[in-house]
């Protein structure tokens, strides 16, 4: 078994556990759907909506910062193409799941005038500085815990805290080898096609070609200026997450009495969870913000339930109705869209639009 074969299982292993435990929870304490209802019907309307317009700026900010990234490929590119193709990108992923990640890029590279395969490179760029800030929520998390609502005894607090400490060096080193992505197009593209002497020339020069795009597609990381422009709106785009997800604690009733730390760490811990996706389900962010809740804070397991569910509402759904205004004035065939390849493939299929 290969090391990415083991990591997937692990990752696999440990959502089925959670889902095991949080049906355990649900069989052996029941599940009161009263409770679940009235969590979800007793929402403030005004913090809800400061949420929904909290996450919803996110979409500008990341927009902003891929258009940093696509400034050296397209200089004249136009802020509003990446923040619709941003919109709709994510309406994507909404309704297909990891099958919609390729469409953003693909309609960025579309409408930029630029290589696809750069865009992916830009893709794969803004995922390290999205783990690079989820790493630091989640180190700042685990240091926070002593001056919250959790109580953890003397030895779990310990532990949380060296785990936040080593969180957070790990996301400063990841941030040093986000700089060192400059060197990409030089030395190291260079030693990556010489690797490849020993393949045929028409695989060989198929390659080649997308390791130039990739390249092109990284020339942000190797200006000082850019890349602080990069750092400044992941910075921006996950205090506005934070801000959005404090919102919502503050108009759930249940959630209203945790402090802003509070929010954080649980917070954290569902950014953690969002990489445990059960293939073809998906749902590692509800299991963790149930489990979190329960088990952190003694929330019932339907108020939980119904926080989660609000989570993902306000996290995920807000962008659908825009994305889909979006994508109905750029003229995009969805089922065209749902075609595209994989963000690892080279071949770029044809994009049909209707009239």
């Amino acid at each position: 078994m290969t090391k990415r074969h083991a990591g997937a299982a692990l990752v696999l292993a440990a959502a089925l556990t959670a889902v095991a435990f949080v049906v355990y929870r649900w069989r052996t304490t029941g599940f009161a759907w009263k409770e679940f209802l009235a969590t979800v019907q007793s929402v403030d309307g005004a913090w809800l909506a400061a949420s929904i317009a909290l996450i919803l700026a996110t979409y500008l900010g990341r927009a902003l910062r891929w258009q940093v990234m696509l400034y050296p490929l397209a200089p004249r590119a136009r802020l509003r193409w990446v923040l619709a193709s941003t919109c709709i990108g994510f309406t994507a992923v909404v309704l297909f799941g990891r099958a919609g990640e390729p469409v953003r890029p693909y309609l960025i590279s579309r409408r930029a005038g630029v290589t696809f395969s750069s865009q992916i490179a830009a893709w794969v760029l803004e995922r390290i500085l999205d783990l690079l800030m989820v790493l630091l929520i989640f180190g700042i998390a685990l240091m926070q815990i002593s001056d919250s609502a959790v109580r953890p005894g003397p030895k779990v607090q310990t532990f949380v805290q060296a785990g936040g400490a080593v969180a957070g060096l790990t996301g400063l080193v990841c941030l040093a080898l986000l700089v060192a992505l400059r060197a990409f197009r030089g030395s190291m593209q260079t030693r990556l096609v010489e690797a490849l002497a020993f393949l045929p020339d028409r695989p060989r020069a198929r390659i080649e070609r997308f390791l130039t795009a990739f390249g092109e597609g990284m020339q942000s990381t190797r200006s000082s200026w850019y890349a602080f422009q990069l750092v400044a709106y992941s910075v921006l785009e996950w205090a506005l997450v934070a801000g959005s997800f404090y919102s919502l604690f503050r108009a759930i009733p249940v959630t209203a009495r945790l402090s802003p730390i509070d929010s954080i760490i649980v917070l954290g811990f569902v950014c953690l969870g969002s990489i445990l996706q059960i293939p073809g389900v998906g749902g590692g962010i509800q299991l963790v913000t149930v489990l979190v809740l329960t088990e952190f804070y003694g929330l019932p397991l339907e108020a939980a339930s119904g926080v989660a569910v609000l989570w993902w509402v306000v996290c995920f759904v807000s962008i659908v109705p825009i994305g889909l205004a979006l994508a109905f004035h750029e003229g995009v065939n969805w089922r065209s869209l749902r075609h595209i390849v994989p963000p690892d493939s080279t071949v770029l299929p044809t994009l049909n639009r209707t009239a």
